[in-house]
C-alpha cells in the first residue's frame, strides 16, 4: 500500500479532511499528516475535526512518499505562504508522484508552479487562478490528468477517494472493504 502525506494547516475543510483520510486508511493505506510545524493540533474551519501534525515539512522526505493530499477551506491558501511547503509540493510534482486537491487544494498547485498546461477543476473561486496559471479548467467532479487528481467539494467526495484509491493500485475489493463515505465526518 501507499504512503500518503496529507498536507494540513488551520482552517482545512473538515469533511475533505475526514473522509478522505478514513477510506484510504481502511484501504490499508500509510497517512502522514504534515504541517508546518509537528506536535501543534490544526482545526478544521468548522471545528469538527482537530488533529495533530505529526511530521513537519522540513523534515518531510519526498522520497519515502508515494503521493500527496491536500484538502481544501483556507488551509491550502495559508500553506501557500510557506517556502518549504511548496517546495515539498514543487518535489512530489517534479518525482512524478501523485496529487489529489480537492476545492481550493489546487490554490497550493499553483504556487509550486505545476499547473500550466494540466486539466483541473476545483471550486470555482480559483478557477480564474488556475487559468491565470495556465491551467484548463473544467467543471467535473473529479479530473486525472497524468499524476494530478482534482476534484470540486465535498459533495465529490466519495468519487474522488475512489479515484485516489484506485490511482494508487488499490484492489477493487479493498475499495469496496473500505465502505461508503459518511455523510457526516467522524469525530
Amino acid at each position: 500500500m501507499a504512503r500518503i502525506a496529507f498536507v494540513l494547516g488551520n482552517d482545512f475543510e473538515d469533511s475533505e479532511f475526514r473522509i478522505p483520510y478514513d477510506l484510504l486508511s481502511a484501504s490499508g493505506h500509510q497517512i502522514d499528516l504534515v504541517g508546518i510545524e509537528a506536535g501543534k493540533t490544526v482545526v478544521g474551519k468548522h471545528g469538527k475535526e482537530q488533529v495533530e501534525l505529526e511530521v513537519t515539512v522540513e523534515d518531510a522526505d519526498p522520497n519515502i512518499y508515494d503521493a500527496l493530499y491536500i484538502p481544501g477551506g483556507y488551509s491550502p491558501d495559508h500553506l501557500r505562504t510557506d517556502a518549504a511547503m511548496v517546495d515539498f509540493t514543487e518535489q512530489m510534482a517534479d518525482r512524478g508522484k501523485p496529487i489529489a486537491a480537492i476545492c481550493h487544494g489546487p490554490s497550493l498547485l499553483i504556487e509550486a508552479d505545476v499547473v500550466r498546461g494540466k486539466v483541473l477543476t476545483s471550486w470555482p473561486s480559483i478557477k480564474t487562478d488556475l487559468r491565470n496559471a495556465g491551467a484548463k479548467w473544467v467543471d467535473n467532479e473529479v479530473v486525472v490528468d497524468g499524476q494530478l487528481i482534482t476534484s470540486r467539494k465535498p459533495a465529490d467526495l466519495a468519487v474522488f477517494t475512489r479515484t485516489i484509491d484506485l490511482q494508487l493500485g488499490t484492489r477493487p475489493e479493498a475499495i469496496s472493504r473500505a465502505g461508503k463515505p459518511h455523510a457526516h465526518p467522524r469525530h
